[in-house]
């Protein structure tokens, strides 16, 4: 997921230096979404693991 996010952030750049403000716009948006749902991920496998580990 990490990795979608980047190459979403990657288009973006790339289309905002070719002055595509339309597409830099969304594909910040969908990179943004994607980086939030990775630390929500990783947050709770963080606590699941941390939990296992205690009981």
């Amino acid at each position: 997921m990490l990795h979608w996010a980047l190459v979403f952030f990657i288009v973006a750049i790339i289309a905002a230096v070719f002055g595509f403000g339309g597409i830099a716009s969304a594909s910040a948006g969908i990179a943004q979404v994607l980086f939030f749902i990775f630390l929500a991920l990783f947050a709770i496998a963080i606590l699941a693991r941390l939990i296992r580990r205690t009981s």
